[in-house]
């Protein structure tokens, strides 16, 4: 696989930096700290893309010839966005709200050329088993999910045990849909072989 250009990623979190090494692909990473609000008006695929986009253009600068990838994933319940859980407490709530039903995870990537912006989101579907407040309270305890959108990583201890199915990508409820993405880095011909 060649990169016709280097890549950048703009994330901080391991499991993004995790999933575009397994595609094989050498980057690096350039992190700004930026605001994650958005316009009230704004829902669910469009929350997602928004922010993706929205971190990408504090990059703008730092463009020559390269990609940068910025990515943001959040969880909806219903129309209910659950953003990262501020404390214990908080944390309890989105999981105990999320138990016995099902959840969107919906990331939104943005890649940024000097070319301009693609912007794209990726949507999986969640389906919680009934939890037990032991269960909450072991993951919450032991796992500390407070930099996970909706309390969750699904590729921790809860998702093991609480999580019966999905209908979508996996790789988008960890962070990044990956598929979607070397598809898009494949049509804008970053990526070839």
């Amino acid at each position: 696989m060649n990169l016709q250009r280097p890549l950048l990623l703009a994330s901080n979190s391991p499991r993004r930096k995790e999933l575009l090494s397994s595609l094989g692909l050498k980057y690096d990473v350039l992190v700004k700290e930026v605001q994650e609000d958005f316009p009230d008006h704004l829902r669910r695929e469009e929350i997602a893309e928004y922010l993706a986009s929205h971190k990408a253009d504090a990059y703008t600068s730092d463009i020559t010839n390269h990609a940068l990838i910025t990515a943001d994933t959040i969880v909806c319940l219903c129309e209910r966005v659950l953003n990262k859980p501020a404390d214990y407490a908080e944390a309890k709530q989105m999981l105990q709200a999320l138990s016995g039903t099902h959840n969107e995870v919906i990331t939104g990537v943005c890649i940024l050329t000097r070319e301009g912006k693609t912007v794209f989101h990726d949507t999986t579907k969640v389906y919680f088993k009934q939890l037990s407040e032991a269960e909450i309270d072991h993951y919450i305890t032991h796992y500390k999910p407070y930099d996970k959108a909706g309390a969750y990583g699904i590729q921790e201890w809860i998702g093991m045990v609480g999580i019966e199915r999905i209908e979508g990508s996996y790789f988008n409820v960890v962070g990044l849909p990956v598929q979607k993405l070397y598809a898009k880095l494949e049509e804008l011909g970053i990526v070839s072989f």
